[in-house]
């Protein structure tokens, strides 16, 4: 079975990591933290960076320090992870969804103003599949109408905007560091901001709300975010590896392209760049412009040994807001329902060859001829 992805650490990694295991630095609040906070600030240009147990605690964080309340709204892309909104209706905030761009499959300023409202108090801009939003537009706007910017880069480690790195541009900034992230720490997270004020309180937020003075008498029931000095090191290993793991799979995605370039009358491909950005293929999405295809295919494609992945579901049609009674105009979220019902993403990564992705073309292309 060829995975749609396989994680492979470098000798100096496990190295990194069998030293924190030798000095015993295993822990929540051990050295090896820190160390991976120092190094992602310096990296992604903050001033203060908090390291949790995953990407979608960094969210939760994120939304709670901007203390919303219920009829307060944050606008996301549809086309995104639930963890996105299940942190805002966590933090007790009316999620508000917006569309996004057919063929670069990101939200764009236009997608915004379409929902805005006088309610709304934040954004939470997504970088998709390795394509980076229009940050610069957004953030001005959002700057311009006193809305909060939460930015989730956990897709576009490395990429940059105007020379600004992504990770840089939110109020709030979050990453995921999962197995599958071009920099990870197996799980893991990361809250990076130039305030004083989130920093200091998502430190809190993070460790139980413990106070240095009286350890165990708590005025909140915050969580246990906290991410272990193991994986800490491994995140701050991994940043030796970043440049080379971009440069590979943006040769691999560039070479899907042009064996795929024959198939376009049936595919629409991933965009080589957008306006702002070049992409770093995170993954090599395939959108097929036959609807009811994608899962006969997907499963012809197992059986061939291909693993594949559907797009993200559409969060505006989750089951579970049948629970809410959030007011949501379906009508105007066209692109993301196309995308979440016919897109897939295909193997990519150190473990993927040329012959494995000629193969994996011409899998497809059989699927695609057969009725």
């Amino acid at each position: 079975m060829i995975r749609v992805f396989e994680p492979r650490l470098s000798l100096q990694n496990k190295l990194d990591v069998f030293l924190t295991l030798n000095k015993n630095q295993i822990s929540g609040t051990s050295k090896p933290v820190s160390e991976f906070e120092e190094k992602s600030k310096k990296y992604f240009d903050r001033d203060y960076g908090v390291a949790l147990s995953n990407g979608s605690a960094a969210l939760e964080v994120a939304l709670k320090l901007l203390n919303l309340k219920e009829n307060d709204e944050v606008i996301m892309p549809s086309f995104t992870i639930i963890s996105c909104l299940a942190a805002v209706i966590r933090a007790g905030a009316t999620p508000v969804f917006c569309d996004v761009d057919k063929r670069s499959w990101n939200m764009s300023l236009s997608d915004i103003k379409k929902v805005k409202s006088k309610n709304t108090k934040a954004v939470i801009m997504v970088h998709t599949y390795g394509l980076a939003a229009n940050a610069i537009e957004i953030s001005e706007f959002c700057k311009n109408n006193n809305i909060y910017l939460i930015e989730d880069a956990a897709e576009a480690h490395g990429q940059i905007i105007g020379g600004q790195k992504c990770g840089s541009f939110g109020d709030i900034s979050v990453m995921s560091f999962y197995a599958n992230k071009h920099i990870t720490s197996g799980e893991g997270g990361m809250l990076l901001t130039n305030s004083k004020d989130y920093y200091e309180k998502a430190l809190s937020i993070r460790n139980l709300g413990f106070n240095p003075d009286e350890r165990f008498k708590h005025e909140n029931l915050y969580w246990n975010y906290r991410m272990s000095g193991i994986q800490a090191s491994l995140g701050t290993s991994q940043f030796k590896n970043l440049n080379k793991t971009i440069s590979q799979k943006t040769k691999q995605g560039r070479y899907y392209l042009e064996l795929f370039s024959e198939l376009q009358n049936d595919i629409q491909l991933p965009l080589l760049k957008n306006d702002v950005s070049i992409n770093h293929f995170w993954v090599f999405g395939i959108v097929l412009k036959q609807d009811n295809k994608r899962d006969s295919v997907t499963k012809k494609l197992i059986k061939s040994g291909i693993e594949t992945r559907p797009f993200f579901w559409p969060l505006h049609m989750q089951p579970l807001l049948q629970k809410y009674n959030y007011q949501i105009n379906s009508d105007t979220i066209q692109n993301s329902k196309y995308l979440g019902l016919n897109g897939f993403y295909i193997p990519i990564g150190p473990h993927v060859s040329k012959k494995h992705q000629r193969f994996i073309f011409e899998e497809i292309k059989k699927c695609l001829k057969e009725k």
